[in-house]
């Protein structure tokens, strides 16, 4: 669906909304699949009821579009139009042993981010895919921990009453992948509380790479060991060459991931 009512575009303008007129949606969700419609980056949360009423207004159907992790969108034209929050910088304010994100932020970034500065809980996320908002409406958990164990205020955007409410965390239900909020409730941020938790306890080298899936990752017969992901083993015949590519290659898909630069343990002499 695309906008081309110029008192519309004029007004989006106004209340700090972006437009993007024929964006392909396979860009911007994991499985890479999807038509094309007009999309709305809204860079200010209070923008939100001005948005929606413009839009029901004008009667422009919309639907709200987080990381796009595991969404699957139909082909060609699309017949409404979608709503993604501007991801600000920064995303992550760090307030003792509070971490108050926006909702557009990277779950795994926000996770590194805060176990750098030795706040820990949530390191069994690490490696899930998608935004802090999308593991707040599912509840993510892994490891025996959730994300809902932590959160202490959620500000959303309740699309039934057409306003921005703030709820504690005592006024949530978290259950097993599943909360009490509405389908199309819009998450804005959140505040943790995290537990103190020393760095180097929470992101060990082997959990960072086990979570990439990389056990057994080889080149030629230099390879990941199967059994602890910190160790790089030879499988046969493995030449330097290419163990020095394989822990090259660890460490270029664990620093894109994680932003943590891994330290090369093993001695190298070069002939």
């Amino acid at each position: 669906m695309r906008i081309s009512d110029p008192r519309i575009v004029a007004k989006l303008a106004e209340i700090s909304v972006g437009l993007q007129p024929g964006t392909a949606l396979a860009d911007l969700t994991s499985l890479g699949i999807g038509g094309t419609t007009d999309l709305l980056r809204i860079k200010k949360h209070e923008s939100l009821p001005d948005l929606l009423n413009l839009l029901d207004a004008n009667h422009v159907p919309h639907k709200f579009l987080g990381g796009g992790s595991n969404l699957l969108v139909g082909d060609g034209e699309l017949p409404w139009v979608v709503l993604q929050l501007v991801r600000p910088e920064p995303d992550v304010v760090l307030d003792g042993n509070l971490a108050h994100v926006d909702a557009a932020a990277d779950l795994g970034r926000m996770i590194t981010f805060c176990a750098k500065n030795d706040l820990g809980g949530m390191e069994g996320l690490i490696g899930v895919p998608g935004t802090v908002g999308g593991a707040l409406r599912m509840n993510a958990g892994a490891y025996g921990m959730q994300i809902g164990s932590y959160v202490r205020e959620v500000k959303l955007y309740r699309a039934a009453g057409r306003k921005i409410e703030v709820l504690r965390g005592d006024q949530i239900s978290f259950e097993y992948r599943h909360t009490s909020f509405a389908p199309d409730d819009m998450m804005l941020a959140v505040i943790l509380e995290l537990p103190s938790k020393p760095f180097k306890e929470i992101l060990s080298a082997g959990r960072m790479i086990d979570e990439l899936g990389l056990k057994g990752l080889s080149v030629g017969d230099a390879r990941v060991s199967d059994r602890h992901a910190n160790f790089f083993v030879n499988a046969g015949h493995a030449s330097a060459k290419e163990m020095l590519t394989l822990i090259a290659d660890v460490r270029e898909r664990v620093q894109k991931t994680y932003g943590v630069s891994l330290e090369n343990e093993v001695v190298v002499w070069n002939a």
